[in-house]
């Protein structure tokens, strides 16, 4: 873990005698940084891990400093942009982002997502409501860069915006709208929401969408679309004409690579994992890996506890318990919020006896594993540069949308995830691509396509 730039990270050399015995190690550390600075002329297999932390941590800095770091998902509430009382200019105490955390912690660039949870109703009212969320979160976010904060935040509509933005010292807003839900059945919508500065959409979120299916119907093997549906495949040729990136994180994995043989532009995934480390249904196999390579696209990796680390085998054994606690006490399935409810809704003596018996299962049976830290994060990076190479990762955070690991926990230790691709040898110009070259790139290249 990278110290705050105030804290000391080597005690200072005292006396003639200490700084001669040091020089060496000193000398070393100083080559150490040089190698890291120079651009990387060999493959993943040759690079070295740096075991000499005071080098890590003087590499880290520097080169955190100059790469134009880009989170491709951040979480938004509205009434954190608002015109009066704390918003997002401010160090708010309960965000893992807002400018002063991305300002501390180094973090030039992320994309505000316009997030709408996913409604069984697909019909005009469900859509109307989507539609609705949606505005409101974008309103939110220009309110932000033009009203609140124009001297210190700017919305990148383009690779080149982003770059320009970043020589300017502000910070770097893009826009994704997570889940396509928003824009029902009227196609027209696509435009409008690029028009608002949508630069990223995902068709699905959690749950079947009237565009494509989630990556939740493995649960129950329950499919909607069977992948796409014929409005979403209109909906991805209407991206590509706009230029704007088709994410596929949430989606399900024939949607995937439905969407990878109908694009004619490289796809993202905003926030996924690797699923030959972490089996999420959310994870992209060794199957989509290689498809995505092969499409020019990219991974976002997600620091999301869940995706990262994870036992399926002991996750399935505590989920099947506790449905089978709920069903015993007459709880339906249905969201957090509905299941609270029915909890506090029991008579006090079955309220009790059903806590213990959660406890029992939550914190005995089945207790959660330790949380997975910037090192096994790391590693789902590593996994897909020996994969699929180096062009083609880049990293997501899904701050204040559960997620974080130990180390990276909020903005202001973005460092941290800097430091530990140093430790592994990546070199400056490496570490430049997967902190957002690479989502760059993909811009870009859907910029051109939609240009021709």
């Amino acid at each position: 873990m990278v110290h705050h730039p105030s804290q000391r990270t080597v005690p200072p050399v005292s006396g003639r005698h200490d700084s001669r015995r040091n020089r060496p190690a000193l000398l070393t550390s100083a080559l150490v940084v040089s190698a890291l600075m120079a651009p990387s002329l060999l493959g993943a297999q040759a690079r070295r891990p740096v075991t000499d932390e005071a080098a890590v941590l003087a590499a880290a800095k520097s080169i955190h400093a100059k790469v134009l770091s880009i989170d491709t998902h951040v979480d938004i509430a509205p009434a954190n942009f608002a015109e009066s009382g704390p918003n997002y200019t401010q160090k708010l105490p309960r965000t893992q982002v807002d400018l002063v955390k991305m300002e501390e912690g180094g973090l030039v660039g992320a994309f505000l997502i316009v997030y709408v949870g996913q409604d069984t109703a697909l019909n005009a009212a469900g859509f109307a409501r989507a539609n609705a969320q949606a505005i409101e979160k974008f309103d939110a976010i220009h309110r932000l860069t033009e009203k609140l904060a124009p001297a210190r935040a700017e919305i990148a509509y383009t690779a080149a915006d982003a770059r320009r933005i970043h020589k300017s010292g502000k910070r770097v807003i893009f826009i994704g709208i997570e889940n396509g839900f928003p824009i029902g059945s009227d196609i027209t919508n696509v435009q409008k929401f690029y028009e608002r500065g949508g630069r990223y959409m995902s068709l699905a979120h959690n749950g079947h969408s009237q565009l494509s299916d989630s990556n939740t119907g493995e649960r129950d093997g329950v499919w909607l679309h069977n992948g796409l549906s014929p409005l979403g495949k209109q909906v991805i040729a209407e991206m590509n004409r706009l230029g704007m990136m088709i994410d596929v994180s949430h989606p399900s994995k024939q949607s995937m690579l439905q969407t990878v043989a109908l694009s004619k532009a490289p796809i993202i995934g905003s926030h996924s994992g690797v699923r030959a480390l972490c089996g999420h249904s959310r994870n992209m196999d060794d199957e989509q890996l290689d498809a995505l390579k092969k499409n020019g696209g990219v991974i976002q990796l997600v620091a999301f506890n869940s995706y990262v680390k994870c036992n399926p085998a002991k996750d399935a054994e505590r989920a099947a318990a506790v449905d089978a606690l709920r069903k015993e006490y007459g709880i339906a399935p249905g969201s957090r919020v509905a299941v609270q409810r029915a909890i506090e809704a029991l008579p006090n003596d079955k309220r009790n006896e059903y806590l213990a018996k959660q406890e029992d299962i939550t914190a005995r049976r089945y207790p959660a594993d330790p949380a997975a830290t910037v090192k096994d994060f790391v590693d789902h990076i590593d996994y897909v540069v020996k994969r699929i190479g180096i062009d083609h990762v880049g990293i997501s955070s899904d701050f204040d949308g559960g997620g974080g690991v130990d180390g990276w926990r909020n903005a202001t230790e973005s460092m941290n995830v800097t430091a530990e691709l140093v430790r592994r040898g990546y070199t400056e110009a490496e570490i430049a691509k997967i902190w957002g070259g690479n989502l760059l790139r993909v811009m870009e290249r859907v910029e051109k396509v939609a240009g021709k």
